[in-house]
């Protein structure tokens, strides 16, 4: 696929505000500081469509970005920043939950997942809870070139044992590098796909 256009859209505090099209849309979440920014311009190849924020859970908002005047690639609040106040993070949570239960157009939610990490509760608890939404979803773990290979399979491994006990299926797995351009065909390639074509 080919990346000829990209632009903001809107920003949407709850399903209402959502745009009323019929564009499929593709969803990006993951928890603070996993590199989701960086994969939106690396994927659109527009260094600053998506904000680069050196403060971890800036993203509060659901962010609508047209591709090719044909989809919609949605930039969904981190989970887990740690400075948000517990009510905000409540509202924060919910925002994003109704999105992924009941918003009609979404086709794909990808999970972002650093790859030098062990399996992370707070990224297992939201998996386990996505898995029972029932939305598709792929699980890409960025940051691969700041490791070997082969510690980035080991990681792996142990995320895919740690998820199957929790949503009783196999995940679709793919890796990604903003430095260097890794897995961007990959995803893109599944987009595609999950658009018909």
């Amino acid at each position: 696929m080919q990346i000829r256009s990209a632009e903001f859209v809107t920003s949407a505090c709850g399903l209402d505000d959502c745009p009323v099209w019929d564009r499929p849309e593709f969803a990006f979440i993951g928890r603070s500081n996993v590199g989701k920014s960086s994969m939106i311009n690396l994927l659109s190849r527009k260094d600053s469509l998506a904000k680069i924020s050196a403060t971890p859970g800036k993203t509060r908002l659901l962010n609508f970005f047209l591709i090719n005047h044909k989809w919609s690639l949605v930039d969904l609040p981190g989970y887990g920043f740690a400075k948000a106040a517990k009510s905000e993070k409540f509202d924060f949570n919910k925002l994003v939950g109704d999105y992924l239960e009941h918003r009609e157009n979404l086709r794909r939610v990808f999970v972002l997942i650093d790859s030098r990490l062990t399996p992370q509760r707070i990224d297992l608890d939201f998996i386990a809870w996505l898995g029972g939404t029932g939305a598709p979803f792929t699980l890409v773990f960025t940051k691969i070139d700041k490791q070997s290979a082969t510690k980035t399979r080991a990681n792996i491994g142990l995320f895919r044992e740690s998820v199957l006990p929790l949503i009783h299926q196999e995940v679709e797995v793919l890796t990604s590098s903003a430095k260097t351009g890794d897995g961007r065909n990959d995803i893109l390639g599944m987009i595609s796909a999950g658009m018909g074509h």
